[in-house]
């Protein structure tokens, strides 16, 4: 392989984790200017080497995957992210491109404070609340609308009147900063571990599927844009804003129109001062034309708009000495190093520990024992270690080595071949057992409230869990949780109650619950839908289990393996015998399931349905909705303003149904048209 296609391949693989850090699992490990260099280098060895560019490449795509456990929905006007600048001199370059595409015609821009949160799209049709979508990948996101009704500040009903029939409003959802504090003092007075961040606690809690469970934590949102509008027009972005204002959608009171880059300077600078006095986190600003007609000629890449950039803050550094390392050991034995130093102030906190990755990066680095080290926090959440100050090295300064034994089991430990991670390979280990049931009793697995890190560390300590399986047996043992520390009658009661509940998860939840290797939530419900059954994906060969749409040779091998292991399969079985669900509740079948193994498209606007609506009942109908049209769709349902999902439908010889077609479809068979 020549080595443009090694270092293309090497960037492509490191991007894509992060994004899945990131967007998917919320953890990210580097800092947002970490990450634009590690894009930036990608994409100007694609521009030397085009013929190498594929259509799997970060550059090709906006985002990451949409959230799981939802209902999924396409976005009618695409969720584009934003480029990004760090410096006064690359500002001011976007500010030349922008009249350069507007042949120097006189614009404005109108400047927001970035909110560290999670997008979302909030959709009102007749000025009733109908939709809540977040962002996922940028075409296709997730319904949240439930969760978003939960929160106070958004109008359920617009006020005022003279609202468009359709309007679609784009922001931030967050966490304030008292209302985050305040929450995480209770779930440490519950004896629950408090959450780390307010911006992945966020997204935590958006995914919650009860409702009931959102109310009184304090999310708020503000509007920063729009997508679809139908029946009103508006000339800037300002001007919108104030209508939306109007109408009960909070909007951001920091926003300023700036009447050139100049003054766009003088703002930036005055906001660098001002952002940590703010209620919510931020790390920049956003930059936008104001004028609409103006982002229209201006237009957008496939990934960015031309109109708009966001100005990150450097992030805040600071310097420390490394105390000792401690050796972390994960679920599934991967031993990561943890920088142990003096404490220092960061971003506004007090740091004692700093990530060091793997040991592949303490050789990069070149750390050692009683280095002085810069510490900055990557993504302004979690502590790093990016360099070393050599010239302040001690004479006593000890290299950091890879242990040879588990730091906790002292088990033997093995490294990835050809990775970078060093790993216990004893199952026993108590430290893989405490951080599998952490994964295992997850918001996003079992769901199994009051199952908290610190109540876990406890139950093994104490001997009381040493299988999955055994969390269902606790019923039988409620003195011996009583007796834990801060764990009295009522917290006992609870968590038996919830550890009950969960033995109703969907399989999807159960699946991925099992903690098997490159099996997330994703390929989980995949694998779920297709068997059904467990005891089906237990007999499954390889073969068959590539046989799912998006199942890979790399996770049908591990499944395989761990169902046909002795641990795995006493594992699943010991978690039947407890009582725990193993099947996927199917979706009610419409009529004769006319759409069963077909994969739609739905683009445009349409008269009777939401965007929502159709996928639901395209998916009651035995098919798959998606918001892409390749060689294996089946039909592309188009509605007004179709645009290029029907030219390359058209191209690829797709089947094209209008909306009164589409009903005459499932009419003919189902003879109902509603959902």
């Amino acid at each position: 392989m020549a080595k443009p296609e090694r270092e293309i391949a090497k960037l492509r693989e490191q991007i894509n984790k992060h994004d899945h850090l990131y967007f998917t699992e919320g953890e990210p490990i580097i800092s947002d200017q970490e990450y634009d260099r590690l894009l930036k280098q990608l994409q100007d060895l694609e521009s030397e080497h085009p013929s190498l560019i594929t259509v799997d490449s970060p550059t090709q795509r906006v985002g990451e995957k949409p959230l799981e456990g939802f209902e999924h929905v396409t976005h009618v006007v695409p969720m584009l992210s934003i480029d990004n600048t760090y410096n006064e001199s690359e500002l001011r370059e976007f500010d030349r491109r922008v009249a350069r595409g507007l042949e120097d015609e006189t614009y404005q821009y109108i400047v927001d404070p970035k909110i560290d949160g999670v997008s979302a799209m909030l959709r009102y049709e007749n000025g009733h609340l109908v939709l809540g979508a977040t962002r996922g990948d940028g075409k296709v996101g997730d319904d949240i609308t439930a969760n978003i009704r939960t929160i106070r500040s958004i109008p359920l009903k617009l006020r005022g009147k003279g609202w468009p029939s359709v309007l679609e409003v784009r922001g931030e959802v967050y966490w304030p900063r008292n209302a985050f504090d305040a929450f995480n003092e209770k779930l440490v007075t519950q004896g629950s571990e408090p959450f780390k961040n307010p911006r992945n606690a966020t997204t935590g809690t958006l995914k919650r599927l009860d409702t009931r469970e959102i109310v009184g934590r304090g999310l708020a949102f503000t509007a920063h844009g729009f997508g679809e509008i139908v029946g009103a027009t508006f000339e800037t972005n300002d001007k919108l804003s104030a209508k939306l204002k109007t109408w009960g959608i909070p909007t951001n009171p920091h926003a300023r129109v700036c009447k050139d880059v100049e003054a766009v300077m003088v703002y930036v600078r005055d906001w660098e001062t001002r952002r940590h006095g703010i209620e919510y986190e931020t790390d920049g600003l956003v930059i936008k034309v104001n004028s609409l007609s103006q982002r229209d000629v201006l237009g957008a890449t496939s990934r960015y708009p031309r109109w708009a950039i966001a100005y990150k803050f450097a992030a805040e550094q600071a310097e420390s000495v490394l105390l000792s390392v401690d050796f972390q050991v994960g679920k599934l034995g991967t031993i990561t190093p943890r920088a142990v130093m003096k404490p220092m102030q960061l971003s506004g906190t007090t740091v004692r520990h700093a990530s060091l990755h793997n040991f592949d990066q303490v050789e990069r680095l070149g750390v050692g024992v009683g280095d002085t080290v810069v510490v900055e926090k990557a993504g302004e959440i979690i502590p790093q270690v990016v360099r070393v100050v050599e010239e302040k090295r001690p004479t006593n300064w000890k290299k950091i080595r890879p242990p040879k034994k588990c730091p906790v089991c002292s088990g033997d430990v093995i490294k990835d071949e050809g990775g970078v991670y060093v790993r216990c390979i004893n199952p026993a280990c108590d430290a893989q057992l405490k951080e599998r049931l952490k994964y295992f009793c997850g918001r996003d697995q079992m769901d199994i409230e009051g199952a908290g890190d610190i109540l876990i560390e406890q139950l093994v300590d104490a001997d009381l869990v040493h299988h999955y399986a055994d969390l269902f047996e606790l019923n039988t043992k409620r003195d011996e949780l009583i007796a834990l520390e801060r764990v009295g009658g009522k917290s006992a009661d609870n968590l038996l109650k919830a550890i009950e509940a969960s033995k109703n998860r969907p399989l999807t939840r159960v699946l991925a619950a099992l903690n098997i290797r490159h099996v997330g939530g994703t390929s989980a419900e995949l694998i779920a839908e297709h068997f059904g059954e467990m005891q089906q994906i237990a007999d499954a060969s390889v073969e068959a289990l590539q046989d799912v749409d998006g199942v890979g040779p790399e996770i049908a091998n591990s499944i395989f393996l761990f169902f046909n292991s002795e641990s795995g399969r006493k594992v699943w079985e010991s978690l039947r015998d407890a009582g725990v669900n193993m099947k996927q509740p199917r979706t009610e079948a419409k009529g004769d399931r006319l759409l069963a193994g077909k994969t739609l498209v739905v683009t445009g606007t349409l008269e009777q349905f939401s965007r929502g609506d159709i996928e639901k009942l395209i998916k009651r109908l035995g098919g798959k909705p998606t918001g892409s049209v390749s060689k294996k769709t089946d039909y592309l349902v188009a509605g007004e303003k179709a645009g290029s999902k029907l030219d390359k439908a058209k191209k690829l010889g797709v089947q094209i149904l209008s909306e009164s077609e589409f009903l005459k479809l499932i009419d003919d068979g189902s003879g109902s048209k509603a959902p």
